[in-house]
């Protein structure tokens, strides 16, 4: 395999105009110089440069193997930044957007133990289930929750976790209306949900064998807010689909009973959105690292603990 640094002194040379002032750019003897690019040719088989009394200029094939130097040498240099980021101490402000019931429920928790670790990191988040732009807005990372993430267009994404919704009711509910065994057992319960168009409201459910199916519910509340409609959930106002990792602690309580495990909404990915891999500061790219680390299987877990024994199968 040839010598890189020779493909290195060759775009040297031409960029500079020639030996003498690319070997004052280098620190080397202007002859040295000249025998590498002359062996660097014979290596090849081909004439890179023209040579006469008063200039150097470029063959054709010289103008091609030019571009290829100088890629290489860029990329070469993107690998020292990257080494030399992440040998950096992380410092500085991170802004970061966040859906609100994914801050209130897990990030909320993460935010202080990373703060504490990287004393020198500020965090600015936007807690917000407003769609931001990036770029526009001057967003270093967008947390973002969705069953897809083909919508993310030209931004970089890592997927951090994912996350189910159960359908959860009261137990005093399920007294009083009755624990459903079948989806149709769903019209007897009264219901509550985020968005109802018209006075209607859909879900699009997956179960056993992945088997597809529609229900159509008119829910006695609503409100575009999951911790509101939690605590309605809780105070026995109807049946409601929630995050699994938001309703842990009140499953553990019994608070709120899991019905109809074996349906549910096709899951949703957890995932960070970014501009760019390159260019990231040292504190962006330690913040998705920490994410990558601690988010994995965080909700899934709890909710695995928090479920033991608590279906709706024992109301």
């Amino acid at each position: 395999m040839q010598d890189l640094n020779d493909m290195l002194y060759f775009a040297e040379v031409v960029e500079r105009g020639g030996f003498a002032a690319a070997g004052r750019a280098l620190g080397i003897p202007k002859s040295r110089l000249s025998r590498r690019v002359s062996d660097l040719e014979t290596q090849l088989g081909v004439r890179l440069l023209q040579r006469t009394t008063r200039k150097l200029s470029l063959t054709e094939v010289g103008e091609a193997y030019l571009r290829h130097c100088q890629a290489m040498r860029e990329s070469a240099q993107a690998a020292a930044d990257t080494v030399a980021q992440v040998q950096t101490t992380p410092r500085g402000t991170i802004r970061v957007s966040c859906p609100v019931t994914l801050a209130q429920t897990v990030v909320a928790e993460l935010m202080p133990r990373f703060l504490a670790q990287y004393p020198e990191v500020r965090i600015d988040m936007l807690v917000s289930n407003r769609a931001v732009n990036l770029v526009e807005e001057g967003i270093d990372v967008a947390l973002r929750v969705r069953p897809s993430v083909d919508d993310s267009g030209s931004m970089v994404v890592k997927r951090l976790d994912h996350t189910t919704q159960i359908l959860v009711a009261s137990p005093e509910l399920l007294i009083r209306q009755g624990t459903p065994k079948t989806l149709d057992d769903l019209a007897k319960l009264d219901s509550i949900a985020m968005s109802a168009p018209e006075g209607r409201s859909t879900w699009n459910l997956i179960g056993p064998g992945g088997a597809h199916q529609v229900v159509q519910h008119t829910p006695r509340y609503v409100a575009d807010d999951l911790l509101t409609l939690k605590y309605a959930a809780v105070a026995g106002t109807g049946v409601c689909w929630m995050p699994d990792y938001m309703c842990q602690e009140e499953m553990r309580e019994r608070k709120l009973v899991r019905v109809l495990p074996d349906w549910a909404p096709a899951p949703a990915i957890v995932h960070a959105v970014f501009p760019s891999r390159r260019g990231l500061s040292p504190a962006v790219r330690r913040f998705l690292d920490y994410l990558g680390e601690v988010m994995p299987g965080l909700s899934s877990l709890s909710t695995r603990q928090a479920q033991q024994g608590l279906d709706g199968a024992n109301i």
